[in-house]
């Protein structure tokens, strides 16, 4: 299987994936922004159509689309708290509607929306492996940076208050960096699915730890599992790699709640 360079390169690109997502989507549950991130994706979708109808690097694509909205999402809605889900709706809508017209435009035919949508692990190159290693570098650089404070303002928001953290700052620099995440990951999985890592991981891992520390050690561990596993079968079985994922990832927080459920009927 590593014989192939497209597999080393996917091996490469999800490990950085699983990490990223593992330590993104701890404060993704905390801030309770699942939402957002599923947004993020369709977003994801819109730039990546934008750049194969300039003719860039459907990356390039969506980190553009993906930071400009992300930071249009958090301005807005935190204006008024209420209308979140509301304003973070419209724009999904219009920029699903945004990516369509792009590959239309572009005459491209049905794979690259195939590719763009689900992710396609042939088409890993190591310029692609490049970038990832940079972009993930410079996301986990930044949380390390901020980590103190964003972990107040995501887990102690009033405690955050007290300590004079400064909310907003806090707060659009993680939509920044999650807008790089998604964009990175949208290369595995997809612009649609790359949820699922932002999520599940972290979601089932809060059932297992209590701290952030730990939380996030077991976050990036389900990731990678999910990742691996779901190359590993792909590679196998010649099934889209996504499926494994999503179902693996599915399967561990089934997991998680079933162990929940018994420590509480224990306690």
């Amino acid at each position: 299987m590593f014989e192939l360079e497209f597999m080393r390169n996917a091996y490469v690109a999800g490990t950085l994936i699983a990490i990223l997502s593992g330590v993104m989507g701890v404060f993704v549950i905390a801030r309770n922004m699942s939402f957002l991130s599923h947004t993020l994706s369709e977003i994801g979708f819109a730039g990546a159509s934008f750049g194969i109808f300039m003719g860039w690097s459907p990356l390039n694509g969506m980190l553009l689309f993906t930071t400009i909205s992300s930071i249009l999402v958090g301005e807005l809605s935190s204006q008024v708290e209420s209308r979140r889900e509301s304003v973070i709706s419209a724009i999904s809508g219009l920029f699903i509607g945004l990516g369509i017209l792009f590959l239309a435009l572009a005459q491209t035919n049905s794979s690259y929306a195939t590719n763009i949508l689900f992710g396609s692990v042939i088409g890993i190159s190591q310029q692609n492996v490049n970038q990832m290693i940079l972009l993930s570098s410079l996301v986990l650089v930044v949380i390390l940076l901020i980590f103190r404070d964003l972990k107040a303002d995501s887990f102690d928001p009033i405690g955050a208050r007290v300590n004079k953290v400064h909310s907003s700052l806090m707060s659009i620099l993680f939509l920044v960096m999650l807008a790089f995440s998604v964009s990175v990951a949208a290369q595995i999985v997809g612009s649609l699915l790359i949820f699922i890592l932002l999520t599940l991981p972290a979601a089932s891992s809060k059932y297992f730890a209590h701290t952030v520390f730990k939380m996030t050690g077991l976050a990036i561990v389900f990731a990678l599992t999910g990742v691996w596993l779901g190359l590993y079968l792909g590679y196998l079985t010649n099934w889209p790699v996504t499926f494994f994922i999503s179902t693996i990832e599915v399967i561990i927080y089934a997991i998680a709640l079933f162990y929940n459920s018994l420590r509480n009927r224990s306690e």
